[in-house]
């Protein structure tokens, strides 16, 4: 099997690996580095060559593209969308909010709702925060 084969299945390979470990990111820069190593490698350029650029694509991928991914997944509130927007949010009671049943206003939008809190029971017009999304329904507490 010629070298830049080779590569080309370690690459392959570190990226499933990513793909099955989401929020790690520490796979994929090393792919990376396995797929710059295929292409000097088709290029000709022997063992030695190809892996010191899979070390140093390695090392420069981890030290500069793993710090922006993982600060693009802890994005303040204001940043955020989707259900991860709501996480923290003000919402006001519409209807008590129980272990069966209850809705909240969250930014103009109605969410049913149940308590974080087990047990916990909060009326009619109070404000909450939401602490989490459980499928369409706010998990909120005072």
């Amino acid at each position: 099997m010629p070298a830049w084969a080779i590569w080309v299945v370690i690459a392959a390979a570190l990226a499933a690996g990513e793909i099955a470990t989401p929020g790690l990111f520490f796979l994929g820069p090393v792919a990376l580095a396995a797929a710059a190593s295929f292409v000097i490698a088709a290029l000709g350029v022997g063992l030695v060559g190809q892996l010191a650029v899979f070390a140093a694509g390695s090392a420069l991928a981890l030290l500069v593209l793993r710090p922006l991914a993982r600060r693009t997944l802890r994005l303040p509130p204001a940043l955020r969308s989707g259900v991860a927007a709501l996480r923290g949010a003000r919402a006001i009671v519409i209807q008590p909010v129980t272990a069966d049943a209850g809705t909240v206003s969250i930014g103009g939008d109605i969410w049913s709702a149940r308590p974080y809190v087990e047990g916990d029971v909060i009326d009619q017009g109070v404000t909450v925060e939401v602490v989490e999304i459980d499928g369409a329904t706010a998990r909120v507490m005072r």
